[in-house]
């Protein structure tokens, strides 16, 4: 039968995502993974070469490519219900964990180390780093739907600005202040 793991990965792109937001252009898992690896490695050289960290840009892209791979099996649940409380939280906290280790155990034995750290990293420069760029693509998504005029996203562009603006990561706060605003030109703006 072979192992299964990657066949599971391509499956990321049935995965929608903001499954209770009336989207103009759909998104779903495969893409978002793919945006927040973009923008965590951006995240991660902006530290390393602005602010003189030394964290590893190639690993934290490969963490966030892999940040939602346990969704393949448990959907995208809505950012509202999964934080409703700390009792729904936690508990999917656990069924993510589970999710990843089915993934992990469909890899042959001398690749499960290697993917069980990306898909379990607990290196909290790291995490902290994927967290932003995950917050970061959700508002690039919103910025996206409202210049098509699609106000549904209003409050959730407005939230996960003030969320960006919570985390206090220098790297951040340059990619906003040097990056975001070109996300608000159209293509002619952008070529001109």
């Amino acid at each position: 039968m072979g192992h299964s793991f990657f066949a599971y990965i391509a499956r990321m792109k049935y995965i929608g995502r903001w499954g209770l937001m009336r989207s103009t252009v759909p998104e779903n898992i495969q893409e978002h993974s793919h945006m927040v690896a973009v923008l965590a490695h951006a995240l991660a050289v902006i530290r390393r070469d602005k602010f003189g960290g030394t964290i590893d840009p190639g690993h934290v892209a490969a963490v966030a490519l892999y940040h939602d791979a346990p969704e393949i099996f448990t959907g995208d649940l809505p950012t509202p219900v999964k934080y409703a409380n700390p009792a729904i939280r936690d508990a999917y906290k656990a069924v993510e964990q589970s999710a990843a280790d089915r993934l992990v155990a469909m890899l042959p034995d001398e690749m499960r180390p290697a993917f069980g750290q990306l898909l379990s990293e607990t290196d909290p420069e790291v995490l902290a780093l994927v967290k932003a760029a995950d917050k970061l693509s959700a508002h690039l998504k919103c910025l996206e739907e409202l210049k098509a005029g699609n106000r549904e996203f209003q409050q959730a562009a407005e939230q996960t600005l003030r969320a960006l603006e919570s985390y206090r990561l220098p790297e951040l706060d340059y990619f906003i202040e040097t990056f975001l605003p070109a996300f608000q030109l159209t293509l002619d703006e952008l070529e001109g």
